[in-house]
């Protein structure tokens, strides 16, 4: 009986999580595509990282915003005057590091490489301006949806 009270109130808390999450992903799904975004799977993607982290949501949300918008313009700065080679690829992760940290917002240096990798090594059509612009946009929107379900539907864990 003990063992199955235990399992029905995780599986409540896992339920209710996967909700949250789905209607979060969802809602950003919908806005980035109703604004026509062209990368609109960056908006869900990014409410997902912030639905599921164990870090708070206000916190990671900065720590993304700030990231994003930091890879994005090392990124496009980057791919604008030179060549994605590994050399030039190493410095704007090092860029990314050394700021992340002079900001004071160690958290974002991982999100600052990892926009930083996709505007700098994916080829895309569009200028790489415009790639970390859409980038950051999608990602923003994705952060800002997350926020939103957080505050209208908070998650507390049930302690039994």
């Amino acid at each position: 009986m003990f063992r199955r009270a235990i399992f029905l109130a995780v599986n409540q808390d896992s339920i209710l999580d996967s909700l949250r999450t789905t209607l979060a992903a969802v809602a950003a799904m919908w806005l980035a595509r109703l604004l026509k975004m062209p990368e609109y799977y960056w908006a869900p993607i990014s409410a997902i990282v912030i639905m599921q982290s164990t870090i708070p949501p206000r916190t990671l949300s900065w720590q993304r915003f700030v990231g994003t918008a930091l890879g994005a313009v090392l990124g496009a700065a980057l791919a604008t005057f030179f060549q994605p080679t590994a050399a030039v690829y190493a410095l704007g992760i090092l860029l990314c590091g050394v700021l992340s940290w002079l900001l004071q917002i160690g958290g974002a240096y991982r999100f600052a490489g990892i926009t930083l990798s996709i505007v700098l090594l994916i080829p895309h059509s569009l200028p790489p301006w415009i790639v970390g612009w859409h980038r950051f946009l999608a990602v923003s929107l994705g952060i800002a949806v997350a926020l939103a379900t957080t505050i209208v539907w908070p998650f507390a864990k049930k302690t039994q």
